[in-house]
């Protein structure tokens, strides 16, 4: 290494090491290092002259010095700060105007005009095809939010970072196109994966907030799902009571069938027949209501297309479906569940017929008990009046 590039890298490193902002973490010592490293690489994969070589060089330690004095025109900055430098070490000063030139080709949008040119263009670009990428890249937008120069979201630096490789960032020397153009590719098709699996959750998360936003709020489905608990419970007392009044009923009328009925033969006990007329008369009765009480109501169990659009229908109870084809239920369900009015309506539907057959059903059961009460009562008196006479008349 010539004497003047040695001097040259202790200049830059004492400057970028102790005049740069900390909050240069992408655009510092480590970055002009890896640029140094690249344009070695590529020197070695050219015949260039030994002053050419050392220009390029020179270039690659001092293209980045203009930061120690901000971001604006900070390219320009560094031709002064290397004019200053290269002219104190008494370098040439055609060879220090080679330098200039060389480091304003490093300008973002300029398009190089020479070998040397494209060298460095290639050297100070050479991280879109290392390994190493999506680090230096993140360094680069923290660099840019601390300097307060822009904000970027993950996704909106991916995106910008997609632009730049498809619309702007290219190679320009023969060796870089064929080695490192694998390794840019590579790292475009990372970028683009990455991107395309934060927008299938993004959609995904879009997709749930949605149906979250539309779906019954939690205290809403929490009042339907008690209420009809409620109900269900409700219906289901209904029927046990309905159940015992039937099985009493039946002990009772056959326990009157095989033990009564036979004796009303006998001209004896004929004061027996009204008092155990009235007794059975009054269970059948009884019975016969409690079955009532339960007896299900069924519907047609049939609709049609317009029903479902005019929300006349409630497809929540199998009365009104159990005649249709699947398809026709899953169709129905499927413009149910896309509206979130028609849900309301169906459950509170659900809830409002329900609370119809209950009302039903508790006041057939009170009717019965009644009843059952009744001509327990009667029977009781009947048979009480019925022996009563029955031995007046036998003394």
């Amino acid at each position: 290494m010539s004497d003047i590039i040695e001097k040259t890298k202790d200049f830059a490193t004492d400057l970028l090491t102790n005049s740069l902002d900390p909050k240069y973490i992408y655009h510092n010592l480590k970055h002009t290092e890896r640029v140094v490293k690249s344009t070695k690489e590529l020197l070695d994969a050219h015949s260039l002259s030994a002053e050419e070589n050392e220009i390029l060089l020179l270039t690659a330690w001092l293209h980045d010095t203009g930061y120690t004095k901000g971001t604006n025109e900070h390219e320009e900055t560094s031709c002064d700060i290397a004019q200053k430098f290269l002219s104190k070490q008494a370098y040439n000063t055609e060879k220090i105007q080679k330098v200039i030139s060389c480091i304003r080709a490093t300008k973002r949008h300029y398009k190089p005009q020479n070998l040397q040119e494209k060298i460095i263009k290639d050297a100070d670009c050479s991280h879109f095809a290392q390994n190493s990428y999506r680090e230096t890249s993140e360094f680069l937008r923290e660099e840019l939010t601390m300097l307060d120069i822009a904000e970027y979201s993950s996704q909106e630096w991916r995106k910008a970072n997609i632009e730049m490789f498809e619309k702007e960032q290219e190679f320009y020397t023969e060796y870089a196109k064929d080695n490192w153009s694998k390794g840019k590719a590579k790292n475009l098709k990372k970028l683009k994966k990455a991107n395309k699996a934060e927008k299938e959750i993004a959609k995904k998360e879009a997709i749930k907030a949605k149906y979250k936003s539309e779906s019954p709020d939690r205290g809403i489905q929490t009042l339907f799902r008690v209420t009809l608990k409620n109900h269900l419970t409700l219906s289901d007392i209904a029927d046990t009571k309905a159940n015992i009044l039937l099985s009493v009923n039946a002990i009772i009328i056959s326990v009157a069938l095989s033990s009564l009925l036979p004796k009303l033969d006998n001209p004896s006990n004929e004061y027996l027949i009204y008092p155990t007329v009235i007794f059975i008369i009054f269970s059948v009765i009884s019975m016969i209501m409690a079955v009532i009480a339960t007896r299900p109501n069924i519907t047609s169990g049939k609709f049609t297309k317009e029903d479902v659009k005019d929300k006349k229908v409630n497809l929540l109870f199998f009365g009104n479906f159990h005649k249709m084809s699947l398809e026709e239920y899953d169709w129905a369900i499927q413009e149910l569940v896309k509206d979130k009015e028609y849900i309301y309506g169906s459950l509170t539907k659900d809830l409002y017929f329900l609370g119809l057959v209950l009302n039903r059903k508790y006041g057939i059961l009170r009717w019965t008990y009644t009843i059952f009460m009744v001509g327990i009562i009667l029977s009781v008196i009947a048979f009480g009046l019925a022996f009563h006479f029955n031995n007046g008349m036998v003394r």
